[in-house]
C-alpha cells in the first residue's frame, strides 16, 4: 500500500525577507525558507535534531505552502528504521543555516521515501542570498554562528552588533539574521525531539551528507564535477583523511555559483549506504570517486592526502579546462596593479559647496511636482552633507583613529536632494553637486549602501547622474566638458568599491548607460576626459580580471559560459579601445591605461577563442599595437612612445595576447 508524501513550507523570517529582500540584496528572496516532511500522519523535520510532530502543530504553526511530492510504496516502519540510522548525522551542532539544514534532511528523506528531491526554489535558495553583496558579506557572520564553542555547547544567536557590522542597513540586518537565527534554532523545542547523541565536531564546510541512492543520483546529476567519500564510524583511515577532504571542499567546492566540485560524504552503515557501496562496488573504507558530467571518471582507495588533492585538482581541470593563456608568461602583464585608478583630490569644500548654492538660486524655475523648497534643499547640503565631507576629507589635528562614515539616513535625503537638482538644474551647474559624490564614493559605506539599492532605485546616485552625461556628450561646451569629466572620476571612485563593481557590470540597464558615456569618452578631444575615460576602462578591466586571475588560483580554470552575459559588452570594449589606441597620438599617461585596460580584458576572457581572438585578427591590432614603438607612429617623441615600460607593456600585448 503506498502513502502520500508532502512537503510542509515555512518561512523562517515571518514575512521579513519577502518585504525587505530587495532593499537589502537588490534581489527578491519571498522567503527564508524552512521545509519538514509529512508522510504516515506525522510530520518530520530537522533541527534541533530530528523531530517528529503532528502534521501543522510545529512551533511554526501552519505551512505557507504544502508542496504534493507523489507516493511511496516504503511502509512507516522502514522509514522508521531509516530515520533511527541518520540520527547520528543529523544532530543540534551539525546545523548550519546555509550548508546542512532542514531542507538538506528533507532532501535527503524525499530521496529515500520517493527517488526524488524537494523543489529547486528551496535547494537554491543559500546560493541565490551568497550571490547577493549582502549575502556575501553576512557569509562570515552567518559562519560564526555555527561554529561550535568549546565544551560542546550550543551555537549561540549572535547579537544585533554581530550581523549590523557586516551589512549596508545595521537594524534591518540585524533583526531579520536574529528572527531566522531564533527560528531556527528552535526547531524541534516545541515538537517531540527523539533524542540522539551530540556529534564530537560541527559541520562548517559544505560537504553533502548522503543516506540513499537517489539522493546520490540527483547529487552527481547536479553537478558537473562531484567528489563522492564512501567511510565507515569504525574506520580509523577515514577519520584522519576527512579533514583534508573538508579543506578541499572550502578550497575547491562550488562558491557563489563559480566553477568548482561538489563535494559528498557517504557512510556506509547509515541509511542505505550499504546498498549504495553495493551498487558502486565499495568494499573499503575509505574510498573517493570522482564524477564528471554525471559518469564516474576515477576513485580511490585508501587515505592518501597527496593523491586525493592530485585527483580533485585533475577533476577540475577536466571539467574547467584552463585558458590558453594561463600557461603563457605574460612578466609585463603579470606585474600589473589591479588596484583600481581612483580620483581623491579634495577640492576646497566649502568652496564647491558654495557654487552648488549659487547656481541652485540662480534657477528661475523649479519642478512643479517638487515638494522641497530651494531653501530646504539647501538645508540638506549644509546641515548635512557638509559636516559628512568635512569630516571625512579634510585634514584634522589630531587626525581621527577612524574616519567616519555615510549613514544610510543621510544618503537616502542627499540622494532624493541630488535627484530633485538633476531634474531641476542645467547640465553646467551639477558639476559641483557630481564632485561632492566623487569624494563620497572613497568612503567604502557609501559602495556598500549604493550596492544595496534595488535595480533602476530612484535613489541610486550613480542612476541620477549617467543620463546627462550622456546627453552632455553631445554638446562642446565647457560646462558640459565639466560635467562629463567629473562624472567619469565619480564612476571611477565607484568601481573602487569590488561588490559595487560587481552590480554596475551585472545591471544590463547600468552597464549599457555607462557604456554610453565611455566609449564615446575614450576619443574625446579634451586630454583630461580622455585620461578620465582610460582610467574607467581599466578599472572596469581591473574588476574582471582580479575575479578571473583568482578563479584559475582556486583551480576553477575559466568557462566559456562564465561571463556570457557580457560577451557582446567585452567585444564593444575591446573594439572602442583599440580604436582609442589607434588615435592616440600625444598622450602617453592615457596610452599606458588603454593598453593595460585591454590586456586585462583580453588575458583571461571566456569569450578569447570564440570572439575577442577573431575581432583582434579583424581589427589588425598587432599591427596598431607595435605601430606605436616605431618612427613615423605620430608622436612626439621620434622613434614612437617614449616610456621604457610602456614600450615594453605594448610589445607583451601585441606578441603574446594579439598574436
Amino acid at each position: 500500500m503506498s502513502n502520500p508524501v508532502k512537503l510542509y513550507v515555512y518561512d523562517l523570517s515571518n514575512g521579513m525577507a519577502r518585504q525587505l529582500s530587495r532593499q537589502l540584496t537588490g534581489r527578491q528572496i519571498d522567503g527564508i525558507w524552512h521545509t519538514s516532511i509529512v508522510v504516515f500522519g506525522k510530520e518530520v523535520f530537522y533541527g534541533q535534531g530530528i523531530s517528529t510532530t503532528a502534521p501543522g502543530r510545529s512551533h511554526h504553526g501552519q505551512p505557507l505552502q504544502v508542496v504534493d511530492l507523489g507516493e511511496t510504496a516504503i511502509d512507516e516502519e522502514t522509514f522508521n528504521d531509516y530515520l533511527q540510522e541518520i540520527r547520528e548525522h543529523y544532530t543540534t551542532d551539525k546545523y548550519h543555516l546555509l550548508e546542512f539544514n532542514c531542507n538538506s534532511f528533507t532532501d535527503d528523506c524525499v530521496g529515500f521515501l520517493t527517488g526524488g528531491s524537494i523543489p529547486s526554489f528551496i535547494k537554491d535558495l543559500p546560493t541565490d542570498f551568497l550571490s547577493t553583496p549582502f549575502g556575501a558579506a553576512l557569509r562570515p557572520t552567518i559562519d560564526s554562528m555555527y561554529r561550535r564553542p568549546s565544551g560542546g555547547a550550543a551555537p549561540p544567536v549572535p547579537p544585533p552588533a554581530v550581523a549590523a557590522n557586516a551589512s549596508p542597513n545595521p537594524q534591518l540586518a540585524a533583526s531579520i539574521i536574529q528572527a531566522v537565527a531564533a527560528q531556527a534554532q528552535a526547531n524541534g523545542q516545541n515538537g517531540h525531539a527523539q533524542g540522539g547523541a551530540r556529534a564530537t565536531e560541527s559541520l562548517t564546510s559544505p560537504v553533502h551528507m548522503i543516506t540513499n541512492p537517489a539522493s546520490f543520483k540527483n547529487f552527481v546529476k547536479t553537478h558537473r564535477a562531484a567528489v563522492a567519500f564512501f567511510t565507515s564510524e569504525t574506520c580509523p583511515p577515514c577519520k584522519m583523511i576527512e579533514p583534508v577532504l573538508e579543506r578541499l571542499s572550502e578550497e575547491k567546492g562550488l562558491q557563489n555559483g563559480a566553477n568548482g566540485a561538489g563535494f559528498a560524504k557517504i557512510d556506509i552503515d547509515v541509511g542505505m549506504g550499504q546498498n549504495l557501496a553495493a551498487e558502486w562496488n565499495v568494499r573499503a573504507t575509505p574510498t573517493f570517486m570522482f564524477f564528471l558530467d554525471g559518469k564516474k571518471l576515477d576513485e580511490l582507495k585508501g587515505a592518501d592526502a597527496n593523491e586525493l588533492r592530485t585527483q580533485v585538482d585533475l577533476l577540475l581541470f577536466q571539467a574547467y579546462p584552463p585558458h590558453p593563456h594561463t600557461s603563457t608568461p605574460m612578466p609585463v602583464i603579470q606585474a600589473l596593479s589591479m588596484n583600481p585608478i581612483i580620483f581623491s583630490q579634495v577640492p576646497p569644500i566649502e568652496t564647491v559647496l558654495a557654487k552648488l548654492s549659487a547656481f541652485i538660486d540662480e534657477q528661475p524655475t523649479w519642478p512643479g511636482s517638487a515638494q522641497q523648497t530651494k531653501a530646504e534643499v539647501k538645508g540638506v547640503v549644509l546641515k548635512t552633507v557638509l559636516p559628512y565631507l568635512k569630516s571625512r576629507f579634510q585634514p584634522a589635528t589630531p587626525p581621527p583613529q577612524v574616519l567616519p562614515s555615510a549613514t544610510p539616513a543621510m544618503l537616502t535625503s542627499w540622494t532624493q536632494m541630488s535627484a530633485l537638482l538633476a531634474s531641476a538644474l542645467p547640465v553646467e551647474s551639477l558639476f559641483p553637486l557630481v564632485d561632492m559624490w566623487r569624494l563620497a564614493f572613497l568612503d567604502p559605506a557609501v559602495g556598500s549602501w549604493t550596492a544595496s539599492l534595488p535595480p533602476a532605485s530612484a535613489t541610486d546616485p550613480v542612476g541620477i547622474f549617467l543620463p546627462k552625461a550622456i546627453s552632455a556628450l553631445e554638446t562642446t561646451s565647457k560646462g558640459a566638458r565639466n560635467y562629463v569629466l567629473t562624472v567619469l572620476r565619480l564612476l571611477c571612485n565607484a568601481f573602487s568599491s569590488p561588490v559595487l563593481a560587481k552590480k554596475l557590470l551585472r545591471g544590463n540597464e547600468t552597464r549599457d548607460k555607462i557604456t554610453a558615456v565611455l566609449v564615446p569618452s575614450l576619443l574625446h578631444s579634451d586630454p583630461a576626459v580622455r585620461t578620465s575615460s582610460a582610467s574607467l576602462a581599466f578599472d572596469i578591466a581591473a574588476v574582471l580580471q582580479k575575479e578571473r586571475v583568482e578563479s584559475v588560483k582556486l583551480g576553477r580554470g575559466i568557462r566559456a559560459d562564465s561571463e556570457e552575459y557580457l560577451a557582446d559588452w567585452e567585444v564593444e570594449m575591446v573594439s572602442a579601445i583599440l580604436e582609442a589606441l589607434d588615435r592616440e597620438k600625444e598622450n602617453e599617461e592615457v596610452a599606458h591605461r588603454l593598453t593595460a585596460a585591454l590586456a586585462f580584458y583580453v588575458r583571461l576572457s571566456p569569450q578569447y577563442e570564440s570572439q575577442v581572438k577573431p575581432l583582434l585578427e579583424v581589427l589588425q591590432s598587432r599591427q596598431v599595437l607595435k605601430g606605436k614603438l616605431v618612427k613615423g607612429s605620430g608622436w612626439n617623441v621620434e622613434g614612437g612612445i617614449g616610456k621604457k615600460d610602456l614600450r615594453r607593456l605594448v610589445d607583451e600585448v601585441a606578441t603574446k595576447l594579439c598574436a
